[in-house]
């Protein structure tokens, strides 16, 4: 058995069970699927952005459940869902981030660690909403 990654839009096409083209079916096909830790936080992102159901969330979390997150690792797939929940919560606030800003701001509130910054205004609205604590500004 080989190992095929999944972009984003294939999986969430594999998720909610569409139709894939014949050529990535066949791809895939009796292969272990796998996700980077970029398309998990994306999902989570959809998830808590669109507020999917409770059910709807589990169906997903059932699915993940099923593929390898690259790299593998149990921190680095908590980081990407806390990056799919603050870059959600930020888009419906109306204040999307940079992304890169997200990346450091998840790892910082996974880890419970302060982040040093002088760009205050790139991460305060993660300090009054999310619980960042700023330190040096």
């Amino acid at each position: 058995m080989s190992y095929v990654v999944l972009d984003t839009e294939v999986s969430s096409h594999a998720f909610k069970r569409r139709d894939l083209p014949a050529p990535i079916v066949a791809a895939i096909l009796h292969n272990r699927l796998c996700i980077t830790f970029v398309t998990l936080a994306e999902l989570t992102k959809w998830a808590v952005r669109r507020q999917w159901s409770p059910t709807y969330r589990r169906r997903l979390e059932d699915w993940l459940s099923n593929v390898l997150v690259l790299p593998h690792n149990n921190e680095i797939e908590d980081v990407a869902r806390t990056w799919g929940t603050i870059a959600a919560y930020a888009e419906n606030r109306g204040r999307p981030r940079p992304q890169n800003d997200m990346w450091v701001a998840a790892c910082c509130l996974y880890y419970d660690l302060p982040l040093a910054t002088l760009n205050l205004k790139d991460f305060k609205d993660f300090a009054e909403f999310d619980g960042l604590t700023i330190v040096g500004a």
